[in-house]
């Protein structure tokens, strides 16, 4: 699995994300401009000594990571989809991408992609998750799906 920021502003989401990812056995993948530096305290504390252990792509624009992933399935996560998550089948070579934190993904993107766009269900009136949140809850249906629940083998995930 591999999961996508897009311009991510936040460095404590980053590093919760990055956390995230190595607890599930995905790679990271960071599309620039970043809203912080790799080596930003808040982004170490949240990710905490798991940062050294997690295979992290930095992109300088979502073009170059297009290319250097040429047709990788990439699900985009996003609030204006109509398909829910669960809704989908995730395969374990799998690409899901999360916009910035105050915006989103790019419409323009989010047009060329629309058959793949997915969001997660939320009541009236609620506008997102936080990042860390979204990428949490369709990260480990993601692993659900490819990999099997965790309930043999001392909860660990068969990677």
């Amino acid at each position: 699995m591999h999961i996508v920021l897009h311009q991510p502003e936040i460095p404590q989401n980053a590093g919760n994300i990055g956390r995230t990812c190595m607890a599930a056995g995905a790679d990271l993948h960071l599309i620039e401009p970043l809203g912080f530096r790799l080596n930003e305290r808040a982004l170490k504390r949240a990710g905490m000594d798991y940062w050294n252990e997690l295979d992290v792509t930095r992109y300088p624009n979502f073009a170059s990571f297009t290319e250097a992933h040429p047709g990788a399935k990439i699900w985009m996560a996003t609030t204006k989809a109509r398909r829910l998550y669960t809704d989908v089948r995730f395969s374990p070579e799998d690409y899901i991408m999360f916009g910035k934190e105050s915006a989103g993904i790019p419409e323009d993107i989010l047009a060329q992609y629309e058959s793949s766009c997915i969001r997660i269900p939320m009541v009236a009136g609620a506008r997102s998750l936080n990042l860390a949140n979204a990428v949490a809850v369709i990260l480990y249906e993601a692993v659900r799906q490819t990999r099997g629940a965790a309930g043999e083998n001392g909860g660990q995930l068969p990677l």
